[in-house]
């Protein structure tokens, strides 16, 4: 018996959302989604699947990237699909654990609100 075309969409994880952020703020979010412990991934209720599945979406933008010149790589927007409840698992990451490990505090603004939009969430800056 075959997988009906629903199932198959619920299990690929559901509506595909884009994600729109810089280079750079992809690499360090990425290194950031590497740096996690065993504990800190038992904290998230994530296992290394689930990480190596949230990384792979970050991975697919060296491809897009591979064109551009050196020069342009650091500020180049590259657009993400990503499914829907890996948004919602992001968003849980970066309000958790990315404080701890970004560089720097306008990276950590623009990935939060790049992942509000692509969940359909007002900012939270926006909330008031």
């Amino acid at each position: 018996m075959t997988r009906g075309p629903i199932r198959r969409w619920r299990e690929r994880g559901g509506r595909t959302v884009r994600l729109l952020l810089t280079f750079d703020d992809i690499m360090e979010f990425a290194l950031a989604l590497l740096s996690l412990t065993p504990a800190e991934l038992q904290a998230l209720s994530w296992s290394f699947a689930d990480r190596k599945r949230l990384l792979d979406h970050f991975l697919a933008s060296g491809k897009v990237a591979q064109g551009a010149r050196p020069e342009q790589l650091p500020t180049m927007p590259i657009d993400l699909a990503v499914p829907q409840r890996d948004v919602a698992r992001l968003q849980l990451f970066a309000r958790r654990e990315l404080p701890k490990a970004a560089s720097n505090a306008a990276m950590l603004d623009r990935v939060l609100a790049a992942l509000d939009v692509a969940s359909h969430r007002p900012a939270a800056r926006d909330a008031k």
